[in-house]
């Protein structure tokens, strides 16, 4: 297969950056995008230019390093899957690729396809997290946890904090993130006794990062990788309504 790229180039935060067009010949249907890159990046080294920088890790779907705008789909035209589980038979012979970075004021490009991520740490670090202390593993039924609630907390924990939801919405909105976490802890019982002040801090930060207000538009949902249900951006707001409420 033979695909005519068009790969945003950007040397720095800085730079104005621009499109640049790349031709591919030989590629296997079964190649991934990111091994496409990867005889992308073995070609410009060959001709003495500089290669595509783009983020990587794990490129199995899990760890969500990888990420950039497919087409203008964050991750692809395919469902529930990840830039690194996009495959090239996902195209036609011959097509024309337009692959730039997840655009979003917090996430400020460092380079080519590669942004600063960051702000998604520093809300995490605000509350999204449990300090008691649980010590060690307890037996599977010592703490009940009603069935329905602990598989809706293991829906909300499947997020893997790519971006993707902020790179689909038009107001550059975090909530389906900070949703995802928020609706994790607080359905279990080690994450209840920091409910009020967690949600609180993570919103607080979120807002911080400049990440935009939601507005319904539902292309968050649509583009993650995990399948992550808006329904956690309703339970956020509920929570963060309950800590308003009790002075948080």
């Amino acid at each position: 297969m033979a695909l005519n790229l068009k790969v945003w180039r950007q040397a720095n935060a800085a730079d104005a950056g621009r499109l640049v067009d790349y031709r591919l010949e030989g590629l296997s249907p079964d190649m991934s995008f990111l091994e496409m890159l990867d005889v992308l990046n073995e070609k410009l080294i060959r001709e003495g230019k500089d290669p595509v920088a783009f983020d990587y890790d794990c490129r199995e779907g899990i760890c969500g390093s990888c990420g950039v705008m497919v087409n203008g789909v964050a991750h692809g035209p395919e469902p529930a899957s990840t830039t690194c589980q996009l495959y090239i038979r996902s195209f036609r012979d011959g097509d024309t690729v337009v692959v730039e970075p997840f655009r979003a004021r917090a996430f400020p490009v460092v380079k080519d396809l590669v942004v600063d991520r960051s702000a998604f740490d520093r809300i995490i670090a605000a509350g999204g997290y449990v300090s008691v202390d649980t010590g060690s593993a307890p037996e599977a039924n010592m703490i009940a946890v009603p069935k329905a609630e602990s598989d809706a907390a293991m829906d909300a924990a499947q997020c893997i904090g790519c971006g993707a939801c902020v790179a689909a919405c038009k107001n550059a909105s975090a909530v389906l993130f900070t949703g995802a976490k928020i609706d994790h802890l607080v359905r279990l019982p080690q994450g209840t006794p920091e409910r009020e002040r967690r949600v609180a801090r993570m919103v607080g930060q979120m807002e911080t990062e400049s990440f935009g207000a939601c507005s319904n538009e539902g292309e968050c949902q649509a583009v993650c990788p995990k399948s992550i249900s808006v329904r956690v951006i309703q339970r956020m707001s509920r929570e963060y309504v309950r800590a308003s409420l009790k002075g948080y």
